[in-house]
């Protein structure tokens, strides 16, 4: 603009004034979200900034005309030929004049807009807090109000603009208000947001979009006044997908993704048809899905989302001439949006996600809370593992093996009890997986092979005159791979003194049967050393007969399934046969290979009576006592016989 002077003086002024302008009504730069209105005031106009400017117009001393648009020609110039929309406003908020660039900014004649109000040109009366600081500035009050309006072109369509409201000099009053458009700047950020938000393979909302979205929907605001307030989620992950990235590689696996993503899409608007919403499809990553539906009336709606979606996916896809079958499993979470995160929704689902792929794949589930409260209880244990072991949480009970032939105890079996400080007392089942699973059967094991040995001794010394009773421990396979067993059993019969016959070691039969290499090598050397070796649950694991002649295995304990067949609800009934040949051809093979059997879960008379006539050599179970503490064991030495239950609480 400095080529309209006409003179170096003139030139130098008016370059100074272009410059203080552009510095107050340049675009600050800063990035709006749609719809959102920014507004920038400052404080009072101090009488510097008030004398720097008049200074920077000062070429001439009668530099005003009765207008507040200076009359000099070349600010008149300026002003009028200004790519820059502008208008001169007086201390009242009408328009005093106009250039031609507000002009078709706005859509209007240049002739209609003095005498307008300014604030209706551009929006300004439009909230309360814009609207103040408008009427603050007029009167003098403010420095400068910036804002951003959203404003409708005659023409119909939408026109973005950033408002720059400054005063002018005292001496002509009013203030200057500056238009800039910044709808293709608005347009541009539009387009990045979307790119930001949206997966670039299936091209539905990505991650970022769909907890931006989950987040609005469980805000107060969002369902107080109106709606269900209730929200629901199907959480969808592909099966078996990765084995299509392997073997087709991953131009094959994007071409699936993005025909699933259809598919869900057409699922979820068919839904929207019948409900006052479409549920938002988003992929979160990988091979996984979500849809949230907001306003959920309840589980039925979204099972019968989850349906649509198997069903939908479960056909096959044609992709490039090649034909694929592919399933998915689904997580369903519903719930009241009030007291619920985006945090605890999404762990509901992943959590209910991996039920559905447990549970077979190709199916959907729904959330369970006593489920979740079993997991989250198992997740519990499992942390304290441990730390309980060095806390003494853990004691051990006792069920007697009473001989078939004198119903006297021959032998104990020691059966752990966690004393949990919260959960109460827990019985093998609740965590010996646990344990297994990281590594805490080690020293859990050792500890209760020494306080078994330990009791065994005593009941020894203490009862001299008694024949001794062997005391029998459960042994995991993991205890044979991750320490010295053969070594950890040594040191405790001679920690203990215990002679290593007393000592039974009881191993499942799926474990033993398939032992080979270092598990074998290690039964070998404690059946040499002297301890007995039991394969426990016998009957319902590989039952290799040929390869049991060739274990160092002394006793076989028939699994209680076997015996409960034995039971005789109706007495008016014939007792099982087949029950009754399986588990005596069982004893007679057991004895022809010199081993002796232990039956199982004997709870009745009736059932001791035939083991006994079949030929079994010790019973086990609430027919002579539950698992008892071992004061109670004491109780039942050196009697000539033990009555049904007499062992029992």
């Amino acid at each position: 603009m400095s080529g309209t002077s006409e003179g170096p003086t003139p030139a130098t002024e008016l370059g100074r004034a272009v410059v203080t302008e552009s510095e107050i009504l340049a675009p600050s730069g800063a990035e709006f979200a749609e719809g959102v209105e920014a507004v920038e005031v400052t404080g009072p106009v101090p009488d510097e900034a008030a004398e720097t400017v008049e200074a920077a117009g000062s070429a001439e001393p009668d530099r005003l005309a009765e207008s507040p648009v200076p009359r000099t020609p070349s600010y008149r110039s300026v002003f009028t030929a200004a790519p820059l929309a502008m208008a001169v406003v007086d201390r009242e908020g009408t328009v005093t004049g106009a250039n031609a660039a507000l002009a078709d900014l706005l859509g209007r004649d240049q002739d209609t807009l003095t005498g307008a109000v300014a604030a209706d040109l551009v929006d300004l009366a439009s909230d309360a807090r814009t609207w103040h600081a408008y009427r603050e500035l007029l009167r003098g009050r403010r420095a400068r109000l910036r804002c951003t309006r959203r404003l409708k072109h005659p023409e119909g369509h939408a026109l973005w603009v950033r408002v720059t409201v400054a005063p002018l000099p005292p001496d002509d009053g009013g203030v200057l208000v500056s238009v800039a458009d910044i709808s293709d700047h608005r347009a541009l950020q539009a387009r990045l947001r979307h790119l930001r938000m949206h997966d670039p393979v299936t091209r539905l909302p990505n991650r970022t979009l769909f907890f931006e979205r989950l987040t609005g929907a469980l805000e107060a605001e969002s369902y107080a006044e109106s709606g269900t307030g209730r929200i629901g989620l199907c959480y969808l992950d592909l099966d078996g997908f990765k084995a299509v990235n392997d073997t087709l590689g991953h131009r094959v696996g994007d071409q699936l993704l993005a025909a699933v993503a259809d598919r869900l899409t057409r699922c979820a608007q068919d839904a929207g048809r019948t409900r006052a919403g479409i549920p938002l499809v988003a992929r979160l990553g990988g091979d996984e899905f979500a849809l949230l539906v907001e306003d959920s009336t309840g589980t039925e709606q979204l099972a019968d989302l989850a349906e649509s979606l198997l069903d939908a996916i479960q056909e096959p896809f044609d992709l490039s001439g090649r034909r694929l079958s592919v399933s998915a499993s689904i997580g369903v979470v519903e719930r009241h949006a009030a007291g619920t995160t985006p945090t605890a929704l999404m762990q509901a689902a992943d959590t209910t996600l991996y039920w559905a792929k447990a549970d077979g794949k190709a199916r959907w589930t729904l959330f369970d809370p006593e489920r979740n409260a079993s997991r989250v209880t198992r997740q519990a244990l499992a942390s304290s593992l441990r730390p309980a072991i060095d806390r003494g949480e853990f004691a051990l009970e006792y069920q007697p093996l009473v001989g078939m032939d004198d119903d006297r105890v021959h032998g104990v079996e020691a059966l752990i009890r966690w004393h949990h400080p919260r959960f109460g007392t827990l019985t093998p089942n609740r965590f010996i997986s646990l344990a297994e699973e990281d590594g805490s059967i080690v020293p859990l094991g050792r500890w209760v092979l020494r306080t078994a040995c330990r009791q065994a001794r005593d009941w020894q010394t203490r009862y001299p005159d008694e024949p001794p009773i062997f005391v029998s421990v459960n042994v995991a396979v993991r205890q044979v791979w991750d320490s010295d067993l053969v070594a950890d059993v040594a040191d405790t019969l001679e920690e203990t003194g215990l002679p290593p016959h007393l000592l039974q070691l009881e191993l499942t039969e799926s474990a033993v049967m398939g032992s080979s290499g270092r598990p074998l090598q290690a039964l070998k050397a404690l059946s040499d050393m002297g301890v007995r070796i039991a394969i426990d649950d016998f009957g319902t694991g590989y039952s290799n007969l040929a390869y049991l002649s060739r274990l160092p295995v002394s006793v076989l304990k028939l699994d209680g399934s076997f015996v409960r067949g034995f039971q005789i609800e109706d007495r008016t009934a014939q007792p099982g046969a087949a029950d009754e040949v399986i588990v005596e051809a069982m004893v007679q093979l057991a004895h022809r290979l010199g081993l002796t059997v232990t039956a199982e879960c004997v709870e009745t008379s009736a059932q001791a009576t035939r083991l006994r006539r079949i030929g079994c050599d010790t019973g086990q179970g609430w027919l002579y006592s539950r698992p008892v503490p071992p004061d109670r064991i004491s109780e039942l030495l050196g009697t000539p016989g033990v009555q049904a239950g007499v062992g029992n609480p």
